[in-house]
């Protein structure tokens, strides 16, 4: 049984950070390409962060400079720093674990930026 479960969550103040954490189960992690994505209420989800199997990372331009994506394939863990943080940003955060064959999400944590 495939497991992608978030965590770091929270309510924080403009300008402040948070760090996100997506522990797996039941993939083999190290092939996986992993990504966050995000949605806010009454939008779509939209990709912030990717980083490949090999390392190779990628940003939405709205998070370049602020978020830091990073993965520990021996901890099956992906991690998503995410610093200067704005009210823009208040979305729920989703893990997403990809490979051509699969495609998997976990439940989401919610992070909520506000004074």
């Amino acid at each position: 049984q495939v497991q992608l479960v978030e965590s770091g969550g929270g309510l924080v103040q403009p300008g402040g950070s948070l760090r996100l954490s997506c522990a797996s189960s039941g993939i083999i992690f190290s092939i996986n390409h992993m990504g966050w994505y995000r949605q806010a209420p009454g939008k779509q989800r939209d990709l912030v962060a990717f980083i490949t199997s090999g390392g190779n990372t990628n940003y939405a331009d709205s998070v370049k400079g602020r978020f830091t994506i990073s993965r520990d394939n021996a901890k099956n863990t992906v991690y998503l720093q995410m610093n200067s943080l704005k009210p823009e940003d208040t979305a729920v955060y989703y893990c997403n674990a990809y490979t051509p064959s699969a495609n998997y999400w976990g439940q989401g944590t919610q992070v909520t930026v506000s004074s």
